[in-house]
Parts: structure tokens; C-alpha cells; sequence
């Protein structure tokens, strides 16, 4: 196998000439027996020296047949679920360069290369393949909404982030994959994987990709609606999860406003007449703010916690050595 120069790490050239980045492409797979065949045939020729896995999650058709007879190494996932091939994928194989790619058939396997050449290049940890495509059966008007939407509100929350956090086309390092937990099981793994980098403030980048239309008889497994749910939930679930002082600074600022709302009458009553007529309303009051200061402490707490947290998540990723580092075993 020889070794390319275009996909080699600028450190050093004679300390890296006996080095090459070992490249896999990891294809999540359920039901996609029309169009895997030729996806991984697109995959060896554009990126002849990497090797393809095709992780098959229970399909009822002919996929794994399929991608064995095209050439790939075929691993079956029990555990329904994109998260959770995911998670089988980034635990079994071993590599420096991770292109994670849906088997629909929809994404350009041309612009591998260049994916790959950047991340290594430029020492990245994630480069997203972003999505364009003048299609309508391609892209369709309420997925593109959604995910204009989420992307938004991802920003909104973690800072700076992608133009299309809902890819399926990424090439990853092996620090990055080595150091990502994967808690999702379904559709909703790629915000997950996003969080992941802005989290850690890992170096990362976008190139964008023509995305094209599924082959007739080729059926989307994603629901609009309710993996668009899904996705928003996990967002909020990250958002406490990562972001709890701010999480819970919110939900303290909702209960003691609404204590001070309630409480507004009665204090003018009071000091009118001395009295204070409603007293329910007043132990209302004085409940709603004591449960908006538990949930402010809760915040303080956490958020130190989660600190702690993000420093372990940090230190496991500095672990693993980067392509062309000298602590790298080749």
C-alpha cells in the first residue's frame, strides 16, 4: 500500500515518510440494498487505500449481502438505531482518518479527498460535509426549515457552530472518535456529534457537498416531525447537560418573577392597610421563590460538576495522539 502525500500531515516530511493515515469509511446502514453496491464502489476508487465498513442495523433486504460482494468488511449491529451503530462504529474501528457517510447514496464520494486532506492538513477533528443541492426530492423544504431552525437554536445556546449540524457526511480524527460517548441511539447522533466538538472547542471545519436525490424505490428513514422532535429534545438535554448555570438561571428567573407578580398586590395592600388578606397567595409567593433559589443553586452546583466533567472529557481526548504526532505508534 502506498502512501499518499496529498492526505500526509505537514510535520515533518522525513519523519513522517514511513507514515500513512490509516483511513476507514464507516457507512451506518438499515435497508439500503439498492444503493450500497455502488457507494462503497465510489468510496475504493476515489480513496483506493482506505478500508470500508459497512455497519448493517437489521436490515430486512439484501444490504449486507450487497456491500460483502462489493468488497466491504460487513458488521451487524443488534441495537435498533443510528446512535447506537454509531457508537459500535467509533468502539470497533481502528484508524487516523474516520469518513462516516450515510449508505443512501445521496452524498458525493468525489470530494473524499479533499475531506480528508483538510482534516489531516490542517490538524482538524471534525470536517462536516455541508449540504447543497438545488433539488427539491432531495432536500426537502421541510428539512431544510428544520434544520436551519435547530441549527439556530444550537447556536443560540452552545456559540459558534455549523451551517448544517444535521449532516451525514463527516470525516472525523481518531482523537475525536476515540474520545466521543455517543449517549443518542437514533437520528439525533449528529447534533450529539456537534455538541461534542464545540464542547471540547476542538478545531473543526465545513466543505461544501452536492447533495442529490435518493434512487427511485430508495425510502428515507427519517421523519420529519418526529425525529425533528427528538432532535430538539436532545438539544434541550444537552443544553442542562452542559449549560446547567444558564439552564437553570432561566428557570429561577420564571419562578421569581412570577413570585414578585404575585406578591406586587399583596405588599401594596400591606402597606395601606397593615393587613394581608390572602395568605394562600402569600405562601404561593414565598414557595415559588424558594423553588426558583433551589433551582439557582442546583445551577451553581452543576455547573461546577460539569466543569470537572468536561476537563476528564478533555484530558481523555489529549490521550490519544494526533496523525504525524511524535507520541504516535505507526
Amino acid at each position: 500500500m502506498s502512501a499518499n502525500p496529498d492526505l500526509l500531515h505537514p510535520v515533518g516530511k522525513a519523519a513522517l515518510a514511513a507514515a500513512e493515515p490509516r483511513i476507514a469509511v464507516i457507512v451506518p446502514c438499515y435497508n439500503e440494498g439498492l444503493t450500497i453496491a455502488r457507494l462503497i464502489q465510489d468510496f475504493r476508487a476515489v480513496l483506493p487505500q482506505a478500508e470500508v465498513y459497512v455497519f448493517d442495523n437489521n436490515s430486512t433486504d439484501n444490504t449486507a449481502e450487497a456491500a460483502r460482494a462489493a468488497g466491504a468488511i460487513v458488521r451487524r449491529v443488534a441495537m435498533q438505531g443510528k446512535g447506537s451503530v454509531v457508537r459500535r462504529m467509533f468502539a470497533d474501528v481502528e484508524a487516523d482518518a474516520y469518513v462516516m457517510i450515510d449508505g443512501d447514496g445521496t452524498y458525493d464520494a468525489s470530494v473524499a479527498p479533499q475531506l480528508v486532506r483538510k482534516l489531516l492538513q490542517e490538524s482538524l477533528d471534525m470536517v462536516v460535509g455541508s449540504r447543497v443541492s438545488t433539488e427539491q426530492a432531495a432536500y426537502r423544504f421541510g428539512h431544510r426549515a428544520g434544520n436551519a431552525m435547530l441549527t439556530g437554536f444550537l447556536s443560540t445556546i452552545f456559540g459558534r457552530t455549523f451551517t448544517d449540524i444535521l449532516s451525514g457526511y463527516r470525516v472525523f480524527s481518531r482523537r475525536y472518535v476515540k474520545s466521543f460517548a455517543a449517549h443518542s441511539s437514533g437520528f439525533e447522533i449528529e447534533t450529539e456529534l456537534t455538541v461534542h466538538a464545540l464542547e471540547l472547542r476542538m478545531p473543526v471545519a465545513e466543505v461544501e457537498t452536492v447533495y442529490g436525490a435518493r434512487p427511485e424505490g430508495s425510502v428515507s428513514k427519517l421523519s420529519t416531525y418526529r425525529d425533528g422532535f427528538r432532535i430538539l429534545l436532545t438539544i434541550l438535554r444537552l443544553f442542562k447537560s452542559e449549560r446547567p448555570l444558564a439552564f437553570y438561571s432561566i428557570a429561577f428567573a420564571f419562578f421569581a418573577l412570577a413570585s414578585v407578580w404575585l406578591a406586587v398586590p399583596l405588599v401594596l395592600t400591606f402597606l395601606e392597610t397593615g393587613l394581608v388578606p390572602r395568605l394562600p397567595t402569600a405562601v404561593l409567593c414565598t414557595a415559588l421563590m424558594l423553588f426558583g433559589v433551589i433551582l439557582l443553586a442546583c445551577g451553581i452546583i452543576l455547573d461546577a460538576v460539569t466543569k470537572s466533567r468536561i476537563e476528564q472529557k478533555r484530558f481523555s481526548y489529549l490521550a490519544v495522539p494526533m496523525f504525524g504526532s511524535p507520541g504516535r505508534h505507526v
